[in-house]
C-alpha cells in the first residue's frame, strides 16, 4: 500500500489491517507513517520508502520478494500534484509528477508482479478524477493520471489470463491535506464536510477486492454527492 502515511492511503490501510491481512504501509516521511502505522495496530508494517529513487524502489521489491506470505494486493495510491495553467508550468514540475506518477507505479509493479501471479493477486490504481478529464490548471498532472489509466489498461489486457486482476479508481475532490492545499492554492473555501471522505473511497476499494473470482471490477469513478 503505497501513499499509506494519511488520506484515502491511510484510509485503505486501515480497512485492509481490519480485514486481517498484513499490510505494508509505504510512504516516504517516516515519522508521519510511523505515527500512522503505530494508531492502526493489527499487523501493519511501515516503510519509509521515496518510490522516485531507483534504487529505493528495488529495495523495496526485493523486500517484498524476501517476505513470508508473498503478496496478495497492491495498492497504488502515492503520487504530487502541481497545479498551474501551461504558461505557469515548468518542466521541472512535470518531470515530477511523472516520476511520482506515473514511472514509479508503473516500474514497482513489473517488478511485483511474478508475486502476483503467484497469489493470484489484485492490483488497484487510484487515480483521480483528473484521469477521466482535464481541466484548465491541472494539464500536467491530468496528463500523468491519463497516462496511468492507459498502463493498467494495457497490463490488464495482459494479465487477466495470468490471473491477477486490475482495477482503477477515479475519486472526485475527497476531504483530504492533498485537498485541503488545492483549496488554498485555488483561493477557496475548504469544506471537508461537502467533499467525500477518505473512508467512502476505502470501502469501495474493499467491496472491488472481496468480489467473487467470476468478475473484476475494471473501473470505480467517485464523486461528492454535494456538488460545488
Amino acid at each position: 500500500m503505497t501513499g499509506a502515511s494519511q488520506g484515502i492511503g491511510l484510509a485503505i490501510a486501515s480497512q485492509l489491517a481490519e480485514a486481517g491481512m498484513r499490510v505494508w504501509m509505504v510512504a516516504r516521511r517516516k515519522d508521519v507513517l510511523d505515527a500512522a502505522a503505530k494508531a492502526l495496530g493489527g499487523e501493519v508494517h511501515p516503510h519509509a520508502v521515496d518510490l522516485t529513487d531507483p534504487a529505493a524502489r528495488e529495495g523495496l521489491a526485493a523486500a517484498l520478494h524476501a517476505s513470508p506470505g508473498g503478496l496478495d494486493v497492491l495498492v497504488h495510491n502515492a503520487g504530487v500534484i502541481h497545479l498551474g495553467r501551461t504558461e505557469q508550468s515548468s518542466d521541472d514540475e512535470f518531470d515530477e509528477q511523472f516520476r511520482a506518477n506515473v514511472l514509479a507505479p508503473y516500474s514497482l509493479t513489473r517488478a511485483l508482479l511474478p508475486l502476483l501471479e503467484a497469489s493470484q493477486g489484485q492490483i488497484v490504481f487510484i487515480n483521480s478524477s483528473a484521469g477521466r478529464s482535464a481541466n484548465a490548471g491541472v494539464g500536467q498532472f491530468s496528463a500523468t493520471q491519463h497516462a496511468v489509466r492507459a498502463l493498467a489498461e494495457s497490463l490488464r489486457a495482459e494479465v487477466n489470463e495470468r490471473g491477477i486482476r486490475v482495477t482503477i479508481v477515479f475519486p472526485g475532490r475527497t476531504a483530504t491535506p492533498r485537498q485541503a492545499a488545492i483549496h488554498d492554492a485555488e483561493g477557496k473555501s475548504y469544506r471537508p464536510e461537502r467533499l467525500m471522505q477518505p473512508s467512502d473511497v476505502a470501502e469501495l476499494v474493499l467491496a472491488a477486492l472481496r468480489l467473487p473470482r467470476t468478475a473484476e471490477v475494471t473501473e470505480i469513478a467517485v464523486r461528492p454527492m454535494l456538488k460545488t
